[in-house]
This record gives structure tokens, sequence and C-alpha cells, in this order.
């Protein structure tokens, strides 16, 4: 009687298809966020971006988990710090850091962690914020989910007051 179970050179689906041994490697390494030498800079803003979405990019180029850990990390000051202490919160007594973990194939781990590395380096250098393209990025991404986006060249990209109209003169006043 033949075998019923037959090996067959069909890749495993449920291991990745980029990976040859199948070998699932977890790692983490650790980026310091340069907060003592530029206090007043948003990192942890710059780092997620509007309703997280930048930094949901990076995990999703990159196919690593990435987290903002340490004094600063919760928006809510008052929450941080009746966190500290309290067990699975012990991060919060170190200083402003980002954990990047990632469960990947033994082939591939560690070039997708020094890929996270180096854009999260990149969003960590402070730029003027006159230069900032970054920044404008998201802003403009904010306005687009807000719906409060206007295109640079429509006729209302000047003064949106409710008193200038193309005539010059002022708008009626309304009871409301």
């Amino acid at each position: 009687m033949p075998s019923l179970i037959q090996s067959s050179p069909t890749p495993n689906w449920l291991s990745p298809q980029s990976s040859s041994s199948g070998l699932l490697v977890k790692k983490t390494i650790r980026v310091d966020i340069p907060v003592e030498t530029f206090p007043n800079f948003n990192f942890v803003g710059r780092l997620l971006g509007p309703r997280g979405n930048s930094l949901k990019r990076v995990e999703a180029n990159t196919e690593c988990r990435v987290l903002i850990r340490g004094r600063g990390s919760i928006k809510d000051t008052a929450r941080e710090e009746m966190m500290r202490g309290k067990p699975g919160y012990e991060h919060l007594n170190e200083p402003l850091h980002i954990l990047v973990e990632a469960e990947l194939p033994a082939e591939i781990i560690d070039a997708r962690l020094m890929q996270a590395r180096e854009i999260l380096e990149d969003l960590l250098r402070p730029v003027e914020e006159s230069h900032d393209f970054y920044k404008k990025q998201q802003l403009r991404e904010l306005a687009m989910i807000n719906g409060t986006l206007r295109e640079e060249d429509s006729p209302m990209s000047g003064s949106v007051s409710p008193f200038n109209n193309s005539l010059g003169m002022k708008r009626a006043k309304t009871r409301g």
C-alpha cells in the first residue's frame, strides 16, 4: 500500500516564502532617543505621526515591531507617574528609547533590524522646522485625515477670513 503522506517540493506556507530554512529567530535592538541633547524637540510626536501612521509605516516596511519606551513615552504625565514602578512599566525608570523587535527567518532578520534602525535614526535627527519636509508631510496627512486639506493652488489657500471675498466687501452678519 503506497504511503498516504508524501513529501512535496511545494514551499512551506506556514513560514515566510523568503525563508529557505524556515527557522524563525527573535531579536530586539534598542535605539536611544537624544532627549538630553535636544530637550525641546518632540521626538515622540515625530516618530508616531498623525494617528500613529508614521510608526505603522516603519513597522510595515521593515516587518519589525517598534515600541517607544522610557520616561516620556506615556502622553499623560500624571498617568506615567502613577504607573512608574508597577509590573510591566519598569521601563519608565529609564531614559526615553525605542525597542525594535522582530521575529523573522534567520537569513533576513539582521537586515530588517538594521533597516528599521536607519529609518528611526533618521527620524531622530532634529531638523529646523522650516526645512522639515517630513513634518510637512505629516501635517498634510493629518489635514487629509481630518478633511481640512486645502490645495496650495486653490483660490482658498490665501486668507481664510470670513470677511474677505472677491469684491473686497464685508459679509453681512447673521444671527446664529
